[in-house]
């Protein structure tokens, strides 16, 4: 695919994106309208209110409209918090990617080595074990495991930082650059800082990760599965090759490809999926920014946050894609 397929097709995809997110503010049973003038308007007000929002037009002009707000950065204001929509995405987004991709590189770092070691013991007990893990990992509620992390190693042990992304005593000491704070501290030359967001952030990264890590580590165990059962490893098995060598350069190199996607989507379900947990833990994400909206029927924020997170679907996806070419030139 060409760099200009490539862009013709990411923008037809946010456009796709733009329509579907539009439509649903449109047949949710949320007045906009009320959301901004209160239940105590009068008619006068509640139609004022209406057209100065453009709810009077027709609904393709609404669209249009909607979509060249869109590609300006202009995403509305939000009730909840007074500002613009763009602004508090610009605030909470950088908070969910920072805890989702520390989540992710965890699943990736443990979740690979143990589909592969599981795949290598098919049927032994280390592989029953992983494999419960894995299910463990699909079956446990998020808010659950979140609820028990903070009561373990917050309440009883007091191996981590609590709720919040710092100590009340942190809280503003450090400039947003970034907006992640661990990288901000660092920035700053803020050591302590630094190690205080560790402590708040290993624990809700570590009950993502878990998650990832299971999905992760069932589809590796699978790839691996396949690729073991080749003829070329029992080849390589029958001419002496030592099993590490088999394992990790004979049958896991085929399957880095289609783990990239696997990594790819589960990446993209922690920024998406991640509204439990920023809850749980108090995080200042766009989770608990979506869930806040939806409880205040703030639709400007409802929406501008499920055209963020769509649209980061959709950057993660096409990534996937080209690094999917990249490492397999047949996919050309």
């Amino acid at each position: 695919m060409t760099i200009g397929g490539f862009a013709l097709t990411l923008f037809l995809t946010f456009l796709g994106l733009l329509a579907i997110t539009f439509f649903i503010g449109r047949v949710i049973p949320i007045d906009p309208v009320l959301s901004v003038v209160g239940d105590r308007a009068t008619q006068a007000q509640y139609e004022a209110a209406r057209i100065a929002m453009g709810l009077d037009r027709p609904l393709w002009q609404q669209f249009f409209s909607y979509v060249g707000n869109v590609f300006t950065g202009d995403l509305g204001r939000s009730v909840s918090t007074g500002r613009l929509v763009a602004e508090d995405l610009s605030r909470f987004f950088p908070a969910t990617f920072e805890m989702a991709t520390l989540g992710i590189l965890i699943g990736v770092a443990l979740g690979v080595p143990l589909g592969v070691t599981a795949a290598a013991n098919q049927g032994s007990w280390l592989d029953q074990v992983i494999r419960v893990i894995g299910l463990l990992g699909y079956s446990v509620p998020a808010f659950w495991l979140g609820l028990v992390g903070l009561a373990l190693f917050y309440a009883r042990l007091r191996w981590v930082g609590g709720p919040g992304r710092l100590d009340i005593f942190y809280d503003g000491l450090v400039q947003p650059v970034t907006g992640m704070i661990l990288i901000d501290s660092l920035l700053r030359g803020e050591i302590d800082i630094f190690w205080n967001a560790v402590s708040h952030i290993i624990l809700p990264a570590s009950v993502l990760g878990f998650f990832s890590l299971a999905y992760i580590a069932r589809m590796t165990r699978s790839f691996m599965l396949d690729q073991l059962s080749q003829e070329f490893v029992t080849t390589a098995r029958v001419k002496g090759v030592p099993e590490r060598v088999v394992i990790w350069r004979h049958a896991f190199n085929p399957i880095r490809v289609p783990l990239i996607t696997v990594i790819g989507l589960s990446y993209a379900g922690l920024l998406e999926g991640s509204v439990m947990i920023e809850t749980v833990f108090s995080w200042p994400g766009i989770g608990n920014y979506l869930t806040t909206a939806l409880l205040n029927a703030d639709m400007n924020a409802v929406l501008g946050s499920t055209l963020v997170i769509g649209a980061v679907f959709i950057v993660i996806n096409k990534v996937s894609d080209v690094l999917y070419r990249i490492l397999d030139p047949r996919a050309k």
